[in-house]
């Protein structure tokens, strides 16, 4: 390639240590390409080429590069082009020289790995029956009407519109919310204290920081419970998440007393993971513990629009909304990865937390916001529920069916609502270590109720929260059945 009669992007010496050996690869090899580009890009593919060269290792550390002049000769381009591209990357770091001593690579470049992983939280792998529970059927979204309100935003938005946006949510999803939140959860919607936030772990994210710039630094939370509550209050700062215990009616009000605590996160109408409804008296008493200490509910709706023998129970948000703080999402409804969510606040944290909403993110993205406030005012979101009620409706009675068949005596708690439910087997299905390793032997995952509780203990009862609406019926009988067998 040289006048040297080696090349010296392969075989040249190291000014450091010895001659590099080995098969000799021409620079056109992977330089030409670059060289044939279009003239107006031709400079910045070279400089492409050249730094994808050492960052894969085609150019080694200490590959000494030929001469501009017999780079270009070879190449068919001007030795300008040349120049420009080798100071460009000395530039960057990628390549030194010297005067009389040649041009080099460095070190700097690290070749990228090679394999992009993924650590989305999947729903099972391969051929694994999963009833781990969490996640709706996302076979269920609505793509042809998610599509339809895509289209029409994006030609009816205002270019002032794509500009930074009202931290707190576009006034128009804003009010869309606020009239779906009144109408089928019973709360006290004002759209001036509605957040939209990314799903609700960012809303709980967000209410922490406040919480502890106003001193709090513990909070109590149901026991068992989500255990990404703790994890998020953790993230915002608060020192320690408190368990209390939830027993048949939810959360003992008694035992959130003695634990000093002025601020927690419950979920009244379909306690996770227990599935009980909070009883009339518990919310009454819930509520007067906050008037007491000047506290703070924060009520996670999460899925609160799935009861299947009645209407759902309102959100408690609607008997005082200025002691409770209200979130939900369409993580359970739509899809988890549209991360669409809603905080409904009291007056006294509106304005600290629309702040903190500013300085973390100036605000949710402007497209997503308007595709959601047309999905909902055109009425396509409550189609959407009214298809998923049926079919979720249909997946836990094939659950209890299937128990019934397979697990004779197994008990389910919780009320007929959302996408799980708590199965208590009988004793001789015990021990429940030995039952659950059999499961994943057969290659069906499990959630121990156990798995919810704070500190988790060896439980020999054998008690399973099962995650049912991401499975279709004849799933659902499959796994029973083989978990049977197991």
């Amino acid at each position: 390639m040289t006048s040297s009669g080696s090349n010296p992007l392969t075989g040249g010496g190291r000014p450091d240590g010895p001659p590099r050996t080995g098969p000799a690869r021409p620079a056109w090899e992977f330089l030409l390409p670059a060289a044939a580009a279009p003239a107006r890009r031709r400079g910045r593919a070279l400089q492409e080429a050249l730094r994808e060269g050492v960052r894969s290792g085609a150019l080694a550390r200490g590959t000494r590069l030929p001469s501009t002049r017999d780079l270009a000769a070879d190449l068919g381009v001007s030795r300008g082009l040349v120049t420009e591209a080798y100071d460009q990357l000395v530039a960057e770091g990628y390549l030194r020289s010297g005067r009389g001593a040649g041009t080099w690579v460095t070190g700097a470049a690290r070749r990228p790995a090679r394999a992009v992983r993924d650590l989305a939280p999947g729903v099972g792998a391969g051929t694994a029956l999963d009833f781990r529970p969490g996640t709706p059927d996302l076979a269920l979204f609505p793509r042809a009407a998610w599509a339809a309100a895509h289209r029409r935003v994006l030609a009816d938005l205002p270019h002032r519109s794509l500009g930074y946006p009202d931290p707190r949510g576009l006034p128009a999803l804003r009010t869309a919310l606020a009239e779906l939140l009144t109408r089928r959860r019973g709360v006290v919607a004002d759209p001036e204290r509605i957040v939209v936030c990314s799903g609700v772990a960012q809303a709980v994210t967000l209410l922490g920081a406040v919480l502890r710039e106003r001193g709090v630094r513990e909070v109590g939370a149901e026991d068992p419970g989500s255990p990404q509550h703790a994890l998020q209050f953790a993230a915002a700062g608060i020192d320690r998440t408190v368990p209390v215990e939830v027993d048949d009616e939810g959360l003992r009000v008694d035992r959130l007393r003695e634990s000093g605590v002025r601020a927690v996160v419950t979920t009244p109408s379909h306690q996770f993971p227990l599935g009980v409804a909070y009883s009339p008296r518990r919310r009454t008493e819930l509520l007067e513990w906050a008037g007491e200490c000047d506290g703070l509910v924060v009520e996670d709706d999460y899925d609160g629009d799935f009861r299947y023998d009645r209407a759902p129970v309102g959100a408690l948000q609607g008997l005082d909304p200025e002691r409770v703080a209200y979130t939900g999402s369409v993580s359970k409804s739509l899809a988890p990865g549209l991360r669409l969510g809603w905080l409904l606040l009291p007056e006294r944290l509106a304005d600290a937390v629309v702040a903190r909403k500013r300085l973390t993110d100036l605000g949710h993205p402007v497209l997503d916001q308007a595709q959601l406030a047309r999905f909902l005012a055109r009425g396509d979101y409550d189609r959407h529920l009214r298809r998923c009620q049926a079919a979720y409706r249909e997946r836990r009675d094939a659950m209890v069916g299937a128990l019934d068949a397979h697990f004779p005596g197994t008990r389910t708690g919780g009320i007929a609502a959302g996408l799980h439910i708590v199965a208590h087997l009988p004793d001789r299905y015990g021990p429940q270590p030995e039952f659950l390793a059999r499961a994943a032997a057969a290659g069906v995952q499990l959630r121990p109720l156990n798995d919810y509780r704070r500190p988790a203990a060896r439980d020999d009862a054998v008690r399973l929260v099962l995650g049912y609406a991401h499975l279709t019926p004849g799933r659902i009988a499959e796994g029973v059945r083989t978990l049977a067998g197991a």
